[in-house]
């Protein structure tokens, strides 16, 4: 079911350090304008999930992410609201 997902972490490296979610990718928004090179090989439909602290800066991460490309992107605002959505146990 995750196979085709990717979570991304778009806060900075000392957040991410703090806690993330389970085989996130740290890329802040720096980064991916750069180029992130973590995601080259990505096909542009890889459901793509964001999430930072509050939301604003995924929300800016799915702007840049758009602009390269990437069409399956997802806000999921911060790691909590990802945990409880993506891992929470049924």
């Amino acid at each position: 079911m995750q196979n085709n997902r990717k979570f991304i972490d778009v806060r900075e490296p000392i957040e991410f350090m703090f806690g993330h979610v389970e085989g996130a990718l740290n890329i802040p928004p720096a980064k991916l304008m750069a180029g992130a090179k973590e995601l080259k090989d990505l096909p542009k439909d890889t459901q793509l999930i964001l999430y930072c602290m509050s939301g604003s800066r995924s929300a800016a991460a799915m702007n840049i992410l758009k602009q390269l490309g990437y069409t399956n992107l997802e806000n999921g605002i911060n790691k909590d609201q990802v945990k409880a959505k993506y891992f929470a146990k049924s």
